[in-house]
């Protein structure tokens, strides 16, 4: 398959088609299920109407040979607009977390006219020079160096290695839950055939892979401080990946931003935490 064709994006929504859509979008090497269900339920209680997906190379959207995406980081920008586009959506609020809290920020600088409301999760700015924050922990780096000897087309391994880093980055404030993790872990692998080509997304262009769950969008063509629609961040205090610096930095580019602390969480959706961020970006969206 080329990048001349266009990817078949697999989603699903939550809630009445006739409240606000707020679509969702995940970060790197992770299908839509890292939106769990139940969170998705919670949004759509609060009156809106949820749309998550499978980024392509993950879930049940379409995957490309491992090392050789033939597509760039714009690409999944573009990605989102495709999703709305799909379910008839002309403007959406838009969330997205970790890698996919930059691709929502794209989103919205580059489609300003589609974008409601801006809301980004566990992220960090992009666009813009972050060289003078904080990095990702060293205790992180040490775990994340692992994967390298991981075989990816060996589902054992695979699922083990993404358990030990979901601990690696899980909220220091709430006990982890490995055996649940676990069920997860191998549900979302057999969902997706296997996680070999979600290994793309830290080769593509403008998204340099730091970790499981991260990402680099620097190089990007972009600047934050034109941003028009009203942004939220969310970020837990104990981020190894992005540490707080980083969503603090977001907030202060953006004229009028609000910034909400999660206290001792990590880089996740931890469900002892949902109720604190579903009521932030309910009223974010409801603001809006």
């Amino acid at each position: 398959m080329t990048s001349t064709l266009e990817p078949d994006i697999a989603s699903q929504t939550f809630g009445d088609p006739a409240h606000p859509p707020l679509l969702l979008i995940m970060g790197a090497m992770a299908s839509m299920l890292w939106w769990p269900e139940a969170f998705c339920q919670k949004l759509a209680g609060e009156g809106l109407f949820v749309i998550r997906y499978d980024n392509r190379d993950t879930g049940r959207s379409t995957k490309y040979a491992p090392g050789e995406p033939p597509y760039t980081f714009d690409d999944m920008v573009d990605d989102a607009i495709r999703v709305l586009d799909h379910h008839g959506i002309s403007k959406a609020h838009v969330a997205g977390m970790s890698m996919g809290g930059m691709i929502a920020q794209l989103v919205a600088l580059k489609y300003p006219l589609r974008v409601l409301s801006l809301t980004a999760i566990s992220t960090s700015p992009a666009g813009i020079d972050t060289s003078h924050l904080p990095g990702t922990s060293e205790t992180y780096k040490k775990h994340s160096a692992k994967g390298a000897d991981v075989d990816w087309s060996d589902r054992d391994q695979v699922v083990d290695f993404i358990v030990k880093d979901a601990q690696a980055i899980a909220s220091t404030a709430h006990p982890f839950d490995e055996e649940r993790t676990r069920r997860f872990v191998e549900q979302d692998y057999d969902r997706s055939g296997g996680l070999l080509s979600a290994t793309n997304h830290f080769l593509l262009k403008g998204a340099e892979g730091e970790g499981a769950e991260g990402g680099d969008a620097d190089d990007r063509k972009s600047d934050l401080h034109e941003l028009k629609v009203p942004l939220l961040v969310i970020h837990g205090t104990a981020d190894p990946i992005f540490p707080i610096e980083h969503g603090a930095a977001l907030a202060e580019a953006v004229a009028g931003a609000t910034l909400v602390r999660i206290e001792g969480g990590g880089h996740e959706l931890h469900p002892d935490d949902w109720a604190e961020i579903v009521a932030a970006i309910a009223a974010h969206c409801r603001a809006r």
